[in-house]
């Protein structure tokens, strides 16, 4: 069975994947479902995504514009996990600059979800606590200008790493290494950085969403309040909270990973990490589609025609509220 380096740098190989493992019957078959597993997903998402850009409504209403734009991050992080999984397994190296930016879409995109759902949040918020000023407040300018604040935010610090890493040994770039995000870490105040980022990042979001929830609730309460669309945001706000959860956990990977690799046996640590890639990587990048999207009467009905091939006769029509 594979070993890992017993080393004075065990923990950093084991962060740049130098391992050794033993392609047996068992093994391969965790990287076919692994594969399996991402390709399903992302045929999923891409299948939500068409269907949201089929229709006009779809594409001028900011709630889907923002849930497309989320499902577009999640494909992109599957992709990305799956690329450097791949990577990882066949102990094939790459040129540091083209893992610079695969690190940098990786890290991005990671924290590009968990900022969109707290701007999702705040999308039914207004529409729930001010309908008459929603139309004014929610508009597709609005929407472009709040996901480049998002990217804005979340490719600061990887792009912090990657710059700094540039300026203390430009030449590397032309190297070949493996890609993992904490290769970039030249420095102890890096980790430090990562770490209060994901902290701050998943704290203002959990502000956002917690605050959300209480005033959907006592706006729920007036007897002005649209009764139904109340309830729908409640539950819409809670499982944008339960995807946060979930996101934090893939902020959290490579502090899961160094645990994992610091109390386990090499061979309970690969299992323990095939496991958690699994269920912090793989599936929660499913959950938009089967979440947010089948649960939108507009939505669910055409996605549903899409994924039967249009073996239906009649296309479904869309009405949006």
């Amino acid at each position: 069975m594979g070993t890992i380096n017993q080393s004075s740098e065990v923990a950093p190989l084991v962060h740049q994947q130098i391992f050794t493992v033993e392609m047996n019957e068992g093994q391969v078959t965790k990287i076919v479902v692994a594969i399996f597993m991402c390709l399903l997903f992302i045929c999923i998402n891409s299948i939500m995504f068409h269907t949201l850009i089929s229709k006009p409504v779809f594409r001028d209403l900011p709630r889907y514009i923002l849930f497309a734009h989320m499902l577009c991050c999640d494909t992109v992080q599957l992709m990305l996990s799956s690329l450097l999984y791949i990577l990882a397994l066949s102990l094939q190296k790459i040129p540091k600059a083209v893992c610079s930016l695969i690190v940098l879409m990786s890290s991005a995109t990671a924290r590009v979800s968990v900022l969109s759902l707290g701007v999702m949040s705040l999308e039914r918020y207004a529409a729930i606590c001010f309908p008459l000023r929603h139309s004014e407040l929610a508009t597709q300018k609005m929407t472009a200008i709040s996901i480049a604040i998002i990217w804005s935010l979340a490719c600061i610090n990887p792009a912090l790493d990657i710059l700094y890493a540039l300026i203390v040994s430009p030449v590397s770039f032309r190297d070949l290494m493996f890609c993992t995000r904490e290769s970039f870490f030249l420095a102890p105040w890096q980790g430090n950085v990562f770490q209060g980022f994901s902290g701050f990042f998943f704290v203002a979001v959990t502000a956002i969403i917690i605050f959300t929830y209480i005033s959907v609730i006592l706006a729920a309460r007036s007897a002005s309040a649209d009764k139904d669309s109340a309830k729908k945001a409640l539950r819409t706000v809670l499982l944008h909270l339960g995807q946060l959860v979930l996101c934090l956990n893939s902020l959290l990977y490579g502090t899961i990973e160094r645990l994992l690799a610091m109390t386990s046996s090499s061979r309970l640590f690969r299992d323990l990490r095939y496991a958690n890639f699994i269920i912090v990587f793989i599936l929660p990048r499913c959950l938009s589609p089967l979440i947010y999207g089948l649960r939108d009467d507009a939505v669910r009905p055409l996605f549903l025609y899409y994924v039967r091939c249009r073996s239906q006769k009649v296309k479904p029509s869309v009405t949006a509220h």
